[in-house]
């Protein structure tokens, strides 16, 4: 039955960079959010501030003290934010700023041309600018490429973009690099956690984890107050790492009640935390509402690696932080089953997670 639902699109696929380029004045209505999402005045024209941000290098410190502040300053962010910059995190700066280069140069191609790579709902992978196969849905201001990356057996680089012509082997190499950074991220959640180094892996599928790539291309928008790039939602997989626009801010997190616009660093990558994570620490960790505003003065594109769950694994919380006093608060579930909810809806902040949740 869900299958029959994921074939199509119930509505015919209009690509906002077009709407964009075309001039238009004013938002067609699909895409005009209900009063109570829509970006106020103070949160489009808010000072930024940051999320907080860590120097992986001290990681590495011949320092125990430094090491120990280090581990300390990102079970903090884990637990109180969901979000954190990492600087010095082991990915080539040439390569994150070739690759968000080549995504960029994609989107603006002829249409045709990307037309070729045209998504459908059954596995998302390809060019898009919808998510959620609700018939009527108030849409996000965004276009997109998704693709697999991991498991292997999942990948199919003719999926990827031939075009511009080292698009495919800069994802390549993209993928292996962030994936060691991501590794390396587990072993120290998993440690601060007061679980065994490789706990975390482990849960998550070990050698067989899923990987996938979202490029976000956030075209210009003459009514950035009406619209979202993206709807709030917290991610629905294991690690986001976000490679983010060098030049134009638009990630806002929601921390207190209150939505932080988040400030890039440069050559720094965004971290934060998904609902997987929340489930298996049981809420010790946070997966944190977020979304993306837009303006009518520059676009944006963004990277977004998430590292997830093998799909047919069950996840749970882990039965090391389970008592008495703290007992399990989310059913076992695999991935796949957790996320056929968002394929169906669309994103609906945190819906989902906090659906499932059992009150202490």
């Amino acid at each position: 039955m869900v299958v029959t639902t994921l074939q199509s699109w119930p509505e015919p696929v209009v690509r906002v960079q077009s709407l964009s380029d075309s001039g238009i004045n004013a938002i067609p209505e699909c895409y005009i959010k209900p009063i109570y999402d829509r970006p106020s005045g103070l949160d489009l024209q808010s000072k930024e501030a940051n999320i907080p941000l860590i120097d992986l290098a001290n990681l590495d410190s011949d320092d125990p003290a430094t090491r120990k502040t280090t581990m300390d300053l990102i079970s903090a962010a884990c637990c109180e934010w969901g979000f954190f910059q990492v600087t010095n995190h082991g990915v080539s700066h040439r390569l994150m700023e070739s690759t968000r280069r080549i995504w960029r140069e994609f989107f603006h191609l002829p249409i045709h041309m990307k037309q070729e790579y045209a998504n459908t709902p059954t596995t998302y992978e390809g060019y898009g600018s919808r998510l959620g196969v609700a018939k009527g849905a108030k849409l996000d201001w965004s276009d997109y490429f998704f693709l697999h990356l991991m498991p292997a057996s999942m990948r199919d680089e003719r999926k990827w973009p031939a075009q511009p012509l080292s698009c495919r082997e800069l994802v390549g190499e993209y993928n292996e690099e962030v994936m060691k950074l991501c590794d390396r991220l587990m072993k120290v959640f998993s440690l601060n956690l007061g679980l065994e180094e490789d706990y975390l892996q482990n849960a998550f599928g070990g050698d067989e984890i899923g990987a996938s790539l979202r490029v976000n291309f956030y075209p210009k928008c003459p009514q950035p107050d009406l619209t979202l790039g993206i709807s709030p939602h917290s991610d629905p997989g294991g690690i986001t790492i976000l490679l983010p626009d060098d030049h134009v801010s638009g990630l806002q997190v929601r921390k207190d009640d209150a939505w932080v616009t988040v400030k890039p660093i440069p050559n720094a990558f965004i971290i934060n935390l998904a609902d997987q994570l929340e489930v298996i620490s049981n809420a010790k960790y946070r997966s944190v509402e977020h979304r993306v505003v837009v303006n009518s003065n520059e676009e944006r594109v963004s990277l977004a690696f998430f590292y997830n769950p093998r799909g047919d694994i069950l996840i749970q919380p882990a039965k090391q932080l389970i008592t008495n006093e703290e007992p399990a608060l989310y059913p076992s579930m695999t991935f796949n089953e957790y996320r056929t909810f968002i394929r169906l809806n669309g994103l609906h902040g945190k819906s989902q997670v906090d659906s499932l949740k059992s009150p202490r």
